[in-house]
């Protein structure tokens, strides 16, 4: 792994922290009671499930880190490409 990738990691993993954050305090103002768990299946929350603006926060979040997956993986890939 090059330092450019750490970097890279770095700041997707303080701005998926960030997103995390953003998406729980939004689930909040619709369930009070939510803990971060709770986030991992928000379709099981019929409020959730109706909110635009819930939903399109969660699908930020989705993109960063399937962003920061995509680039670990090509950070881990042996130069001699064995494993593709």
């Amino acid at each position: 792994m090059t330092r450019n990738h750490q970097e890279i990691l770095a700041l997707l993993d303080v701005m998926v922290k960030q997103q995390e954050g953003k998406v729980l305090a939004l689930a909040r103002t619709l369930l009070p009671d939510l803990v971060p768990e709770d986030l991992r299946n928000p379709h099981d929350y019929p409020l959730l499930r109706a909110s635009d603006v819930f939903n399109y926060e969660d699908g930020i979040l989705a993109g960063l880190l399937s962003a920061r997956m995509a680039i670990a993986a090509q950070a881990n890939r042996r130069p001699d490409g064995a494993g593709d």
